[in-house]
């Protein structure tokens, strides 16, 4: 790992410390004053003087007290990880005496609900816990002399990746996780007592309570320790070589040992399929009863076993990491990794090795023999899709268990290796942002990255799709369908919505979803007189999102969302559409079509509402769908997008078309000629759709949606659906559906 000068860290008197010094003398203040009052009268001026004095500093100390309680958060906050705090130099030292108190040593019983403070998170609407970084400080003993020497690029590009992402605070009192500025990723460069010394320092370290420490290459000769042997008392592990006996199963988080490769070798990625090796080897300095296996494995298969070691022969200035010999003939590294199908990788003195990640990089199916070692990130990863791991004792049968693969499962394996590295691997930053996700899911589960999400690539998402609905296939007629209207003050053009649709046969209850929270519903009088239930919903905050919660007063399988200006569509229609969603209960049915573009001189996706021949999208202002869909949107919808939709106050109707197309792997259906909902009576003001910014921002979003889902899931149809004598010559009284729309 290449290392670079500087370090450090440190405490200072925080904001609530200093508060409880002033509470402290308010208390012992009131305590002395006690019986003051009652004898007041009989004291001397000079006494007066004395109390009023005194008086006066107690009231002095509830200002101080009330003013760093709420005074906005910029004591402790000051000392955040910024910018110009990221370079070792001038940074402030901090010296530690040699009785400086030293944290117990990690406790093996630890786990989430015993030594992990999940009360510090607290309930935020995204689900995400803060994380706070100590700002640089500089330790040193009592003679000068720094505790530790260097801070490594590897850790500050960690410390950078945590401080750029949504789980950053620069906020000390919000964090529910705190990551000190003390580079612990080598052991080797390390002082033990004096690092364990440096984090007892810390100002909220309370044992370690809610701290997370980063460590990749642990203990130190001669026995290795498969965990970092700094002194750590309750602080999370982030540890690079786990083995059972020391990894806390739901505790510690078994992260990767980044390969400095990763950032300077650009493999391109190569397709699954045979390759000229069928077993290799290129780890150098194993131990000799290893390499003599290796070497009798190559002796009884030939050329399809490559075992190679260091080089003897380079000329000068070429760099030996990057070159491995074989009888004399020198090999480019990590590319000869790409020649190979399957790739040992095998124990060396620690139980993690580099080796992992440039395989994985390579697209060659790790075959792992490192017993009792825990795979990094194993808690969520499902390593037997791209690995093979073989028990030491197993080695000499090694060949033979690897032939028994079958030829398909070792391809998806290797388009698995690789997916791997480009997801979790490739940087530290890959590593810290997965580390933190793990956090994340133990203390919000119910918010948690599914299976699928953490292990499948997103071209296996989109071909495994699958339709998420079960029994009833067809939905029976008799259960009807809720309408859901979401408004906020158009009252009239609402309520002529409601008398419209309360017309459809099928209907079997309507919700209003009040969006406004500044101005109350009309009076229950006022209401259109409807045969069905109507049920008014008051939001709490104005988010187009509400339209798609799963609200309990739905109890019909089929959910029509319209729009409260929607005076357009007959219940011909709209019953129409309701029958041909019965049929099709996974899909999307609406009525306006709308098409996703790709634009060839911007490079990028483009929104479409021109009429063509083709379509991809229907508008939510009128669209049948499941009530499923509902669950999934509010709870399961990829990345930010929920909460995007909701501040742009807009494409909520486009997010919910990529999420059922995602899910379903299917199409919408367009039903009836319909174009456009077209309101000659809304005007300029009253129709978002029609503000200038409208397509640019539409567009927008789909580029958005599409890089947070990793793929353009939509698909493109020709084609719709109506009803079967819609333009027969025919009498209308014997049509099902006479009344259809035409624009």
């Amino acid at each position: 790992m290449r290392l670079f000068q500087g370090s450090a860290f440190s405490s200072s008197l925080s904001a609530s410390q200093r508060a409880e010094v002033a509470g402290s003398m308010m208390c012992a203040s009131a305590k002395y004053n006690t019986r003051g009052p009652a004898l007041i009268p009989r004291m001397k001026t000079k006494h007066r003087v004395y109390y009023i004095t005194l008086f006066s500093i107690v009231l002095l100390g509830l200002i101080a007290t009330g003013m760093f309680q709420f005074w906005p958060h910029s004591i402790e906050s000051s000392s955040d990880w910024t910018v110009e705090k990221r370079s070792v130099h001038d940074v402030p030292v901090v010296k530690l005496p040699a009785d400086s108190p030293i944290p117990e040593r990690g406790d093996l019983s630890c786990r989430m609900h015993t030594c992990f403070d999940v009360y510090r998170c607290g309930f935020n609407p995204k689900n995400k816990i803060k994380v706070y970084i100590y700002s640089l400080k500089k330790y040193v003993d009592e003679y000068g002399v720094p505790v530790s020497n260097t801070i490594s690029r590897e850790y500050n590009e960690l410390l950078t990746a945590i401080s750029d992402s949504e789980f950053y605070t620069d906020d000390v009192n919000r964090a529910c996780l705190f990551v000190p500025s003390i580079d612990v990723l080598n052991q080797n460069t390390l002082r033990i007592k004096e690092t364990a010394q440096a984090l007892a320092q810390l100002s909220r370290w309370d044992r370690g309570t809610n701290h997370l420490l980063f460590n990749m290459l642990p203990g130190g000769p001669p026995d290795y320790n498969t965990a970092l042997d700094v002194p750590r008392d309750r602080a999370l592990l982030a540890g690079g070589g786990f083995s059972t006996w020391t990894y806390r199963q739901g505790y510690d988080v078994s992260i990767p040992v980044y390969s400095p490769l990763s950032g300077e070798v650009d493999l391109p990625e190569r397709g699954p399929g045979p390759r000229r090796y069928f077993i290799l080897s290129s780890q150098m300095a194993l131990h000799p009863e290893y390499r003599s296996e290796l070497e009798a494995l190559q002796a009884e298969n030939g050329e399809s076993v490559l075992v190679l070691d260091k080089c003897t022969n380079l000329s000068d200035g070429v760099p030996a990491v990057r070159k491995r010999c074989h009888n004399n003939q020198i090999f480019d590294y990590p590319q000869v990794l790409q020649e190979a199908t399957f790739c040992v990788v095998l124990r060396g003195a620690r139980l993690g090795q580099a080796v992992l990640s440039d395989v994985l990089q390579a697209g060659c199916v790790p075959v792992i023999i490192a017993d009792s070692y825990i795979l990094p990130f194993s808690e969520v990863l499902d390593w037997k899709r791209a690995s093979v791991v073989i028990p030491e004792e197993k080695m000499p049968e090694m060949y033979s268990i690897l032939q028994s693969v079958p030829q398909r499962q070792i391809e998806e394996m290797q388009r698995q290796a690789r997916w791997f590295w480009e997801a979790y691997f490739r940087s530290m930053k890959a590593i810290a942002l997965a580390t933190l996700q793990i956090i994340n899911d133990r203390i919000y589960p119910y918010a948690a990255i599914s299976y699928e999400d953490w292990n499948d690539p997103p071209a296996v998402k989109w071909s495994s799709v699958s339709n998420p609905l079960f029994l009833p296939l067809i939905p029976p007629q008799s259960q009807g369908f809720t309408a859901i209207v979401l408004t906020y003050d158009r009252v009239e053009s609402l309520f002529r919505v409601i008398t419209e649709v309360s017309k459809v046969p099928s209907l079997s209850k309507l919700l209003v979803v009040w969006n406004n929270q500044n101005k109350n519903p009309p009076e229950d009088s006022l209401w259109p007189k409807i045969r069905v239930p109507l049920k008014v919903v008051r939001t709490a905050e104005n988010k187009l999102s509400n339209r798609f919660f799963p609200y309990d007063e739905i109890e019909t399988e089929a959910v029509l969302a319209i729009d409260d200006d929607i005076i357009m569509l007959t219940s011909d229609e709209l019953q129409f559409g309701y029958e041909v969603w019965r049929e099709f209960p996974d899909r999307l049915v609406g009525y306006p079509g709308r098409l996703h573009l790709w634009d060839h001189e911007m490079n990028k996706w483009k929104y479409e509402s021109e009429w063509t021949n083709e379509v991809s999208m229907v508008l939510t202002g009128a669209a049948f769908y499941h009530k499923y869909f509902n669950y999934l949107y509010t709870y399961k919808m990829p990345g930010d997008i929920k909460n995007w939709v909701d501040a742009h106050m807009n494409c909520e109707d486009i997010a919910m078309n990529f999420l059922v197309a995602n899910v379903t792997g299917k199409s919408v259906i367009k039903v009836t000629p319909r174009k456009k909902f077209k309101c000659p009576e809304c005007t300029a003001i009253d129709g978002l759709s029609l503000d200038q910014t409208h397509m640019v921002e539409r567009s927008e979003c789909i580029n958005k949606f599409a890089s947070v889902f990793g793929t353009m899931p939509l698909k493109v149809v020709e084609h719709r659906a109506d009803p079967v004598l819609y333009k027969d010559d025919f009498p209308e009284k014997l049509k099902s559906f006479p009344n259809i729309g035409s624009l």
